[in-house]
């Protein structure tokens, strides 16, 4: 069973990658866990949103595609499902007694394409609150590693 943090550009903050990689060496503890960065799109000046949506949609299809059928896509996504820390820790528990692979996307700054959301299995909200696109991979490594953490009936939840 691996989870697939997989993101929109690379994560340039120097106390996000501090913060990321800290969370990342603690989850892979617990389970096998790595980070995927799709590149950023060039000349998107030039785009619409849609268009944007669309070309970071089939990249990040393509990112998956030898995983589709053996693993869920879950976007993190602000319609998504919101969650405390327990009900996340369930649900991750639930998606592993399953087996399959897991991929969490962040995508870009306009959401996913039609084509993404069509392939998730699921849309996970972090926050009613807007975070950056960088924020929010420290944030979910850190309620992920949390919730390997309640899983495992150990102390860091309080």
């Amino acid at each position: 069973m691996k989870v697939t943090l997989l993101t929109v550009g690379k994560t340039v903050v120097p106390w996000v990658k501090e913060g990321l990689a800290l969370y990342t060496d603690r989850i892979r503890h617990y389970l096998k866990f790595e980070i995927r960065e799709i590149p950023e799109l060039k000349g998107v000046a030039a785009m619409s949103r849609e268009q944007v949506k669309d070309k970071e949609g089939e990249l990040i299809l393509k990112a998956i595609a030898g995983e589709t059928g053996k693993a869920d896509l879950i976007l993190l996504d602000e319609r998504g499902k919101q969650m405390t820390s327990v009900e996340f820790s369930d649900s991750l528990q639930r998606r592993l007694n399953i087996g399959r692979d897991l991929v969490f996307v962040i995508g870009g700054a306009y959401g996913f394409s039609k084509e993404v959301y069509d392939a998730a299995s699921g849309m996970i909200s972090l926050s009613k609150m807007t975070f950056s696109h960088q924020m929010v991979r420290a944030i979910f490594a850190e309620q992920l590693y949390r919730a390997c953490t309640i899983i495992k009936g150990e102390p860091y939840h309080h």
